[in-house]
């Protein structure tokens, strides 16, 4: 009996679905063998993509045909590279906390540079550019519109970094505590906070609901389409 090869994925993609699922019922070896089965592709696919995307092409390779200065410049990330590797032995581990610290640290200043280049200062500069309000030819209901939406963005800016604002003092009986100024508009940035985090949370749950639809649709068409 000849089997397809669609035959085989559609077995395997179900049976994987069927032990995700199978966690509604309880921590259970299907959904482990599943979950280990999943968290091992990611690896190995991360893996294989770090290898034929970033070290082959843009070090060893380099390195095996460049000259004596340049193989002298790969040398260093080649050798942090190795030290990192180092990690996954307990006796040599140290060898590679230097390179892991350096990693992190140039990890960390990409972060919160795009962070700051890619969100913070977007975000403000559009904020900025909400307040001029041009008299056109939108009437007063627009022009009142346009106030409102500036005055709602100024008020929820303000009070959320007030929400975040840690300048406590200490008080007469020892206590630490904000003034009552920067508590009051705290509370209205919660009210923003909690608003983002709500509708952000709607995103996720919505699309775990289109992808739990689709894994549903995807077992019925399965089942339905097995030869008899």
């Amino acid at each position: 009996m000849n089997i397809s090869t669609d035959l085989v994925t559609g077995a395997a993609a179900f049976l994987i679905t069927v032990g995700i699922f199978s966690y509604a019922i309880g921590d259970n070896a299907l959904f482990r063998t599943a979950a280990h089965l999943f968290v091992g592709v990611s690896a190995g696919y991360l893996a294989s993509v770090a290898w034929w995307q970033v070290l082959w092409p843009d070090l060893l390779l380099p390195f095996l045909r460049a000259g004596i200065q340049e193989r002298a410049a790969l040398a260093v990330p080649l050798f942090g590279a190795a030290l990192i590797l180092m990690k996954s032995s307990p006796r040599l581990s140290r060898l590679g906390t230097p390179a892991t610290a350096f990693l992190a640290g140039v990890s960390a200043a990409v972060v919160i540079s795009g962070a700051i280049t890619g969100t913070l200062m977007p975000q403000s500069m559009a904020a900025i550019r909400a307040f001029p309000l041009t008299s056109g030819s939108e009437g007063e209901g627009g022009r009142l519109a346009a106030l409102f939406q500036v005055g709602l963005l100024l008020v929820g800016t303000i009070s959320t970094l007030a929400y975040f604002h840690f300048g406590a003092r200490t008080s007469v009986d020892g206590s630490s505590r904000r003034p009552a100024f920067i508590e009051a508009m705290a509370m209205v940035g919660s009210i923003f906070i909690a608003t983002t985090l709500g509708v952000l949370f709607a995103g996720v749950l919505s699309a775990a609901v289109v992808a739990l639809i689709d894994r549903i649709g995807f077992a019925i068409s399965f089942l339905t389409g097995l030869p008899s």
